[in-house]
């Protein structure tokens, strides 16, 4: 079929912000390649204003967990009323065998190139559309999250900002707060200052990180969108907190990366970016990483 025979396409995504994150790669490559074409996206809310700005988006179409079948049915009406030239599911959930369809492209019988999500995600598309690279991650930004960042940075000094994020959805993910302490007393002379990033559930850490720093510090865990927070990770020198959808945020701003693993496969699921660095202890428990370990890895990874 020729590219510009490829008028509509569908793609499903993942649910959780990392995860949605990961498959813009597969966005981008589906772009290149059929840049006539309008993508709606499948997205649950959650993650869904990743692609607010995506320059060559559709319709967003939600999928709630929470609703159950009633919900699938709903959504699958909606999706029926179009008829798409190509179907992309990167959940592999069935929901393509209901929809209009002239291909569809899913999980079933691939082979990635490679054991990281991105790489897997990639193997759907790239060996039957006869695409090889693999783009980078990313994130759209308008005007507006990029003068927000601007702003609310203006209050710290110098250029060398370091963002925190010591959240995790996952308690087990969560690196001890007393460890992101130490840390930062280790780093005082790499940074100019640092930025503590997270939703509401964060605040009250990230209150404590900033009463106990050195560092010129800017607290916004619970008061930024998730576009906001992406703006101002943009402009940090690093990005340093647990395996979490902030970390993925960052690389896909290409902000480079050092990421506390606890249980999770780093292998797999470490930011997408050259300069993604993670520090895991042989135990693979949160609490058994050394500081002195993760403030190792950040002196290396500034040269």
């Amino acid at each position: 079929m020729a590219p510009q025979d490829t008028k509509t396409i569908l793609l499903i995504t993942l649910s959780n912000i990392g995860d949605a994150v990961m498959t813009t790669p597969v966005m981008t490559a589906l772009h290149n390649k059929y840049p006539l074409a309008v993508m709606d996206i499948v997205v649950d809310a959650r993650s869904g204003e990743i692609f607010t700005h995506c320059p060559y988006k559709g319709e967003i179409f939600l999928k709630d967990k929470q609703a159950g079948w009633q919900g699938l049915l709903r959504l699958v009406k909606q999706l029926r009323m179009k008829r798409y030239d190509l179907v992309v599911d990167l959940r592999t959930d069935g929901l393509t065998l209901l929809l209009r369809a002239r291909r569809r492209l899913t999980r079933r019988g691939n082979k990635a190139a490679g054991v990281h999500a991105v790489e897997q995600h990639f193997a759907v598309i790239g060996p039957r559309e006869e695409i090889s690279e693999i783009p980078a991650t990313r994130v759209w930004l308008s005007p507006h999250e990029q003068e927000f960042a601007r702003r609310q940075l203006a209050v710290l000094p110098g250029t060398r900002w370091l963002a925190l994020g010591p959240g995790a959805r996952w308690a087990a993910k969560r690196w001890p707060l007393t460890s992101f302490q130490a840390l930062l007393e280790q780093l005082q002379l790499q940074f100019d200052g640092v930025m503590l990033l997270g939703d509401r559930n964060d605040a009250d850490s990230c209150q404590q990180l900033a009463e106990h720093t050195a560092l010129p510090c800017l607290n916004l865990a619970g008061k930024t969108t998730l576009l906001q927070a992406a703006a101002v990770l943009q402009q940090a020198a690093l990005f340093i907190g647990n395996d979490s959808g902030l970390g993925h945020l960052a690389a896909a701003c290409d902000t480079p990366t050092l990421t506390v693993f606890g249980p999770g496969d780093p292998r797999r699921y470490h930011p997408w970016h050259p300069q993604a660095r993670w520090v895991q202890s042989d135990s693979r428990d949160s609490a058994d990483v050394a500081v002195e370990a993760v403030a190792a890895a950040v002196l290396e990874q500034q040269g």
